[in-house]
């Protein structure tokens, strides 16, 4: 487990306020020299508080609208290769092993629902998928989010 202290929770409160704040910004929101939020930030950075900065890009931008979750039964044996076969597939955005029925929650992002079809075939051809199940994403009614969380981690220390 990771350590933090109040200062690491409040700059990243206020990161997940404003995202692109400067360090000059953060020290004063914080009321603390920017070389203490400096030496945090390098510290958070070091221990892999932050995500890429490729999940806050818009697929939609990308011309990629339609987002549709596959569930995916594969041999086990083959989980691995099967993986490393999903990661060379552009649209896969984000894959999870899984507990229960499905082995794999594959997300992906496509064009339109012909292009969903072409991408599930590819998936489909992989040696060792043996079954997909698709369902579409209607609309996103909670964003990714960590505030509340980092708000609640904050009230415990």
């Amino acid at each position: 487990m990771r350590s933090y202290d109040a200062v690491d929770l409040a700059i990243l409160a206020a990161l997940a306020d404003d995202p692109r704040a400067t360090v000059a910004a953060l020290a004063e929101e914080l009321r603390t020299s920017r070389n203490t939020v400096h030496a945090h930030l390098g510290r958070l950075v070091e221990e892999g508080a932050f995500l890429d900065f490729d999940r806050c890009i818009d697929p939609q931008f990308l011309g990629h609208p339609l987002i549709a979750f596959l569930e995916l039964e594969v041999r086990q044996k083959d989980l691995a290769r099967i993986v490393a076969e999903l990661g060379r597939i552009p649209e896969v955005v984000q894959a999870y092993g899984r507990s229960g029925t499905a082995d794999l929650r594959v997300q992906v992002v496509c064009r339109d629902t012909d292009h969903l079809f072409r991408v599930d075939a590819a998936i489909l051809a992989i040696d060792g998928v043996e079954r997909t199940e698709t369902s579409l994403a209607m609309g996103e009614l909670i964003p990714y989010r960590l505030r509340p969380l980092i708000e609640k981690v904050r009230r415990t220390l």
